[in-house]
């Protein structure tokens, strides 16, 4: 008989527990987020490029399709038309100089893109101004370079950008796994007294932005450890509210292969990562890409929640900018 009794109280309590960690995370009672997606442009307006059988180090100027535009990557032409197009961030790479500058540039070497050789770090701001950076594009095998002499002096600095742009906000790709990277990126902001009025958004390897993390804490920055430690994290603890440390101020990665299991998806996540100072990103996992998989094409917003008002990594601005304008205009 106790048994009996003790067996159903002990199912009673754990209807209840149950019952009460399913309220605790039911995402209809949270409160449904509010406004437009955030577009993140990856690189600004730039030339797209055959992914099959890309290795790490490949050039990729020599694989681009045919092209649809005359904007290059990394340039402040290219991130005048994203913001033009709708984007709201627009992501761009950095690597320090040998004169104290910070060049927007996206490849370790200058040989794939430009007529220059060597180390990008290893040079100076005033030798990488000389270089034409659409030296090296060409979309049928080096037959034609369609964009020689239209790319001599378009390496900006970060400094250049930031003035060009005063009310734009930007997500800046250490490409080093340097910590000391992040003291010099910091001391360079402050000696330019660049982005006094808005957050520092940064990532890149797992050093430099642990490293920035101390030296800034309320900058939203991630590295590619950082995001599976928050989603590891939160897929052990996020069930009773809980926001790992990994997942405050950082742009939260949320695979589409898993946003089942987050606890609160979409609108209770979306909450408590607002509260921890985040930006929740849903990226489309199985494209099986390396790095974050962006968005090219309309379809491939099919993986978003509806209503969904996080950010998305988008390849292809030009085309996805519009599509989601007009889209909220008809509504």
């Amino acid at each position: 008989m106790k048994l009996g009794i003790f067996a159903k109280v002990g199912m009673l309590g754990s209807l209840f527990g149950f019952g009460a960690i399913y309220l605790l995370n039911a995402s209809w009672l949270a409160p449904t987020p509010q406004g437009e997606p955030i577009l993140i442009s990856h690189r600004g307006v730039y030339q797209t490029y055959n992914r099959d059988n890309l290795g790490r180090d490949d050039c990729t100027a020599i694989r681009i399709f045919n092209p649809e535009h005359r904007y290059l990557e990394n340039t402040i032409p290219s991130m005048e038309a994203a913001f033009a197009h709708g984007a709201d961030i627009v992501e761009l790479d950095i690597h320090p100089t040998t004169d104290g500058e910070f060049a927007v540039f996206h490849d370790w070497t200058l040989d794939c893109r430009t007529n220059g050789s060597g180390v990008t770090r290893e040079h100076a701001i005033t030798d990488l101004k000389k270089l034409d950076v659409g030296y090296g594009y060409t979309f049928d095998g080096g037959t034609t370079f369609p964009f020689r002499g239209q790319g001599i002096g378009l390496i900006p600095t970060l400094k250049e950008v930031f003035q060009h742009f005063p009310d734009r906000q930007f997500l800046i790709n250490i490409k080093s796994n340097d910590p000391n990277e992040a003291d010099r990126l910091n001391n360079y902001l402050r000696q330019h007294q660049l982005l006094s009025n808005s957050r520092l958004m940064v990532y890149g390897g797992t050093r430099p932005i642990a490293r920035i993390r101390e030296l800034r804490p309320k900058t939203l920055a991630f590295s590619k450890d950082s995001a599976k430690s928050c989603v590891l994290g939160y897929l052990l603890v996020g069930w009773s509210g809980y926001i790992p440390k990994s997942c405050h101020n950082s742009i939260v990665i949320a695979p589409n292969t898993w946003q089942w299991a987050l606890w609160g998806w979409p609108n209770r996540f979306a909450v408590r990562m607002r509260q921890a100072g985040s930006l929740v990103m849903a990226v489309d996992h199985e494209k099986g890409q390396s790095g974050l998989a962006g968005v090219h094409s309309p379809e491939e917003l099919n993986h978003l929640p509806q209503g969904y008002s996080g950010a998305i990594w988008v390849e292809k601005i030009e085309i996805i900018g519009p599509f989601l304008r007009a889209g909220s205009q008809e509504h």
